[in-house]
């Protein structure tokens, strides 16, 4: 737990709902995306002018809220983590938002993607080694110009050659097949940023 990080982070996030819950996480080691992607997010929701999103993996719910509280949108978001939910369930109910935040307690992989409508961002912040599944299950629900973003892409700057864990490696092997999976779709717009753990934003073309 780096109490520097998190002091220079509560320093930037002024509401006290997000400092309980960015401080939360870092004490317990859940992962939340960082101060910068998430800063990154609301502002391509703000840009792109987006009225709904849904985001695969809530956590304890932070970025939902914080999306909510800091932009117009709506935010329907799945969580298949039990406790997970519960928590974020919890918090959602604290920050008054559970009129504008649609939980869903599932495996994303197993929900039926054609009961949830239409939305203008997906956000993808779930298992790394799922992302092309999360990627092609859900773009059927992206409306035209919708925006898909997904966190994680980075694995905190490793690239596949300066990882010797057999693990690890697997799993920066798989989060770079993503990464060209995704800038090779030619039904998008495919940017990836230095942005936090590193966030990929695709653009639907017309």
């Amino acid at each position: 737990m780096n109490e520097v990080y998190l002091q220079k982070m509560n320093q930037k996030e002024t509401n006290e709902t997000l400092v309980s819950l960015r401080t939360y996480a870092l004490h317990n080691n859940v992962p939340i995306i960082t101060y910068e992607g998430i800063q990154f997010l609301n502002q391509i929701i703000q840009l792109r002018d987006v009225k709904r999103v849904l985001e695969i993996g809530t956590a304890i719910g932070y970025s939902a809220i914080n999306m909510v509280m800091n932009t117009t949108t709506d935010v329907v978001t799945i969580e298949r983590d039990e406790a997970m939910y519960q928590q974020a369930k919890e918090n959602i109910v604290k920050a008054g938002l559970t009129s504008r935040i649609t939980q869903i307690h599932a495996d994303a992989l197993q929900v039926d993607e054609s009961t949830l409508g239409m939305f203008d961002l997906i956000f993808i912040d779930a298992a790394k080694a799922q992302s092309i599944k999360f990627f092609e299950k859900y773009e059927v629900c992206l409306n035209k110009r919708g925006v898909i973003v997904t966190d994680n892409l980075l694995f905190h700057g490793l690239v596949y050659k300066e990882v010797r864990d057999r693990n690890l490696k697997q799993l920066v092997r798989k989060i770079n097949t993503f990464n060209e999976y995704v800038v090779n779709r030619e039904q998008y717009h495919t940017f990836i940023y230095n942005i936090g753990d590193g966030m990929s934003v695709s653009i639907r073309k017309v």
